[in-house]
């Protein structure tokens, strides 16, 4: 039984996945800004243009995260509204129709078909709407998914994580630059591994172990992607 002050599921739910997509989107922006300072510290010593890289990832890595993450919330919720809006027709032109349903619903979950129509007939009266949206579309009529939210907590998460190889791979003198950026992105992918399986409920060691493998292998092969069309610089 619920008791006053405790988290609704579904809107744990929520913030959980909200989390787990920061944490990954931090990783991300770990492990693609990482490759690109690092390929171009393989091309050239030169400070300026290792962190004008640098920083150009971040801001288009950032810009991009954002606006995938705003497309994508967005098409949700015209569907979640969309479902919400022909429930609500379904709701005004067969009543009776939709309170049955409701109430087969309940039958399937276990109640029996007397205690199933109660429930239905009861919840109906207090607010079909709402009935319907939790029991058969899994919605909050009143916390649709917001694509500002998803925007602004991919930009922020994807730009923290992005700093770590820009400044990693900048502010060290030139024969520890890159050996700091792969400690440093070594580090940062241990904790957002732990965070993530944390949050998933899975081992952390195998989530780890995966981060760094893409992190090292990323790095290893951009890094002799810029020796390979290395410059010097005058």
């Amino acid at each position: 039984m619920a008791h006053p002050g405790e988290p609704h599921h579904d809107g744990l739910a929520g913030r959980l996945n909200w989390l787990r997509a920061g944490v990954l989107g931090a990783n991300d922006g770990i492990v693609s800004t990482a490759g690109l300072v690092v390929g171009v510290a393989g091309a050239t010593t030169d400070r300026t243009a290792i962190l004008a890289a640098g920083v150009a990832g971040l801001v288009a890595g950032s810009l991009s995260m954002a606006g995938g993450e705003y497309v994508s919330v967005s098409t949700q919720r015209d569907t979640e509204s969309a479902a919400l809006d022909k429930e609500r027709a379904e709701l005004r032109d067969t009543p009776v129709e939709e309170e049955r349903e409701l109430a087969a619903i309940y039958r399937d979950k276990g109640l029996s078909a007397d205690l199933a129509d109660e429930v239905a007939a009861e919840l109906t009266r207090k607010d079909a709407l709402r009935a319907h949206a939790d029991a058969e579309l899994r919605i909050d009529p009143d916390n649709l998914t917001s694509p500002w939210q998803a925007a602004w907590a991919s930009l922020v998460a994807f730009a923290l994580g992005a700093l770590v190889p820009v400044v990693a791979i900048t502010a060290p003198p030139v024969s520890w630059r890159v050996w700091t950026c792969v400690v440093a992105v070594v580090l940062g992918l241990v904790v957002t591994g732990i965070i993530s399986s944390r949050l998933g409920g899975g081992e952390p060691r195998r989530a780890v172990a995966r981060n760094v493998l893409v992190g090292s292998l990323t790095m290893v092969i951009t890094y002799y992607a810029g020796v390979l069309f290395g410059v010097t610089v005058g």
